[in-house]
């Protein structure tokens, strides 16, 4: 029998998948193994996306490891559904964070934010690239959601928030029971802001988050528990605020390419706004591509399938590996090189089958995600910020562990406002 391999995954995190690709012969599309004494198929490239997203060969439901769904996405959100119930679901997530705009309305807030932060900076404040993301981009987006609180409030629940995100994946520490506190909180406040609504006691604008998941009707017309709504009110910005890990790794490649720092502040600087500037924004694709959330994502094959000669049977687990198609050196030129340049230009990067690092497919028909463009627009306006001459990225702490699952530098990327010389 052969060896299971989910130790090995929790020991490798992001290393796993190249580890599994060692098995196999070079540029293969497919490499079986066994997860949770299961059989199952690492797969990569785009017939790898094309095999993972097909719903006639492949289904979301239950397959993600349940101390993931618990505490990340919530018990009985999006994530876990399939079919016409999925469907039904996601439209509202694509009227709430995906159209043109509700990211027009969304980039002044982060704007706002991201200046205030970069004023701490200069000011002599220490917050990390991190912390500054988490603050900013939380305070941004609960307000675009239409969230009630002042401005510590939503800093404290984005906190909460970001805690989460950072300790679903070690179930073996301490972490992980603070993210289970975490979720618990956060579960139980956004549900009373669900009854807020429908009592009368808040009115939210029509389109915000908080309006549309309060009013949100299954396909039957009964609305959603309280609790469901609030489960994916959170799931309507929670990503957002995750978004400040990729800040992190923004600081250090910053860092690392002060050229592109350069030519980023000279950009922002001749633009007037920290929003949405060509080069900041292909910076941030290909922190996306090279640094993303997850290593891989789990579904179940409904029937027989095969890929690439090898085959695996229905009931079986095919693990998309994330970032291996997104630095897939049969898919991307250079694979390795850390290059924005190859997105200058690019519009329609969800026409990319290889560039997955929210996931793939049709945002209204399949399971990537609706905040995308939230993403990107969030990540941008934070290298934008970090690119100011005025603020110096410091050395230590940039270094990554990539056994943990999420990562990111470990001191989330250390920020020091005055001359650099001084």
């Amino acid at each position: 029998m052969a060896i299971d391999d989910s130790l090995s995954l929790l020991t490798r995190g992001y290393g796993f998948g190249a580890h599994l690709w060692r098995r196999t012969r070079p540029g293969a599309r497919a490499v079986p193994l066994r997860l949770l004494g299961k059989p199952a198929l690492l797969v990569r490239g785009a017939p790898g996306v094309e095999l993972f997203y097909d719903g006639a060969r492949t289904a979301r439901h239950g397959a993600m490891p349940a101390i993931v769904q618990r505490t990340l996405f919530g018990v009985g959100s999006v994530h876990s559904l399939d079919g016409e119930a999925q469907r039904h679901r996601k439209a509202t997530f694509v009227d709430v964070a995906y159209e043109d705009e509700q990211v027009r309305r969304l980039a002044p807030l982060l704007d706002a934010e991201w200046a205030s932060e970069l004023d701490a900076w200069i000011g002599g404040g220490r917050r990390s690239a991190y912390d500054a993301g988490v603050g900013a981009i939380g305070r941004a987006v609960m307000r675009w959601a239409g969230l009630p609180g002042t401005a510590a409030a939503k800093t404290r629940w984005a906190a909460r928030l970001a805690q989460i995100v950072d300790g679903f994946g070690v179930p073996y520490s301490p972490e992980y029971l603070l993210a289970v506190r975490n979720r618990h909180w956060s579960d139980r406040h956004a549900r009373r802001l669900v009854e807020a609504v429908r009592s009368g006691l808040l009115t939210p604008d029509p389109g915000t988050a908080l309006y549309e998941w309060a009013w949100h009707r299954d396909p039957a017309g009964a609305l959603l528990r309280p609790r469901l709504a609030g489960i994916e009110l959170q799931n309507s910005f929670r990503p957002a605020i995750a978004v400040a890990r990729f800040v992190a790794f923004a600081a250090k490649e910053l860092h690392d390419h002060p050229e592109w720092r350069r030519r980023i502040a000279e950009e922002t600087a001749a633009r007037g706004t920290l929003v949405d500037g060509p080069l900041a924004v292909a910076f941030a694709q290909e922190i996306r591509r090279t640094a993303p959330f997850v290593p891989m994502l789990p579904a179940w094959a409904t029937t027989d399938v095969e890929l690439d000669g090898e085959r695996l049977p229905a009931g079986g687990r095919v693990l998309l590996d994330i970032l291996g198609t997104d630095t897939d050196d049969r898919s991307w030129d250079r694979a390795e090189q850390f290059d924005p340049s190859r997105f200058l230009g690019v519009d329609d990067y969800e026409a990319i089958p290889t560039f997955v690092p929210h996931g793939g497919a049709d945002v209204a028909t399949g399971h990537r995600c609706p905040g995308e463009k939230v993403a990107i627009t969030a990540l941008a306006t934070g290298v934008a910020a970090l690119s100011d001459p005025r603020v110096t990225i410091l050395d230590e702490g940039l270094e990554v562990d990539r056994r943990r699952l999420p990562t990111k530098p470990a001191s989330g990327g250390r920020v020091r406002g005055g001359c650099p010389f001084h």
